[in-house]
């Protein structure tokens, strides 16, 4: 019995090891959302039958993501660089 209850624990161990060290990978399209998240941009979602259209806005930047069911993603920023 204590061999099982020492194995069990050194699986969970190892998993949870296992599990910390993993790296978080982000797209793009996260990086971006977090980015203008924090910049409080306005923010409007569009989720139609075909795509699904996310506009974000702020004093000076735009972007616009576009994913169709498909899994295609298309992404346009747009900065405004006024220079006064």
């Amino acid at each position: 019995m204590k061999k099982v209850i020492f194995m069990s624990f050194m699986a969970l161990f190892m998993s949870m090891t296992l599990t910390s060290c993993r790296e978080e990978n982000k797209t793009q399209k996260e990086e971006l959302i977090e980015e203008m998240q924090a910049k409080d941009a306005d923010i409007e979602v569009k989720d139609r039958a075909t795509d699904t259209k996310i506009k974000m806005e702020t004093e000076d930047k735009k972007v616009k993501i576009k994913e169709g069911d498909d899994g295609d993603t298309k992404i346009k920023v747009k900065e405004d660089n006024d220079g006064s």
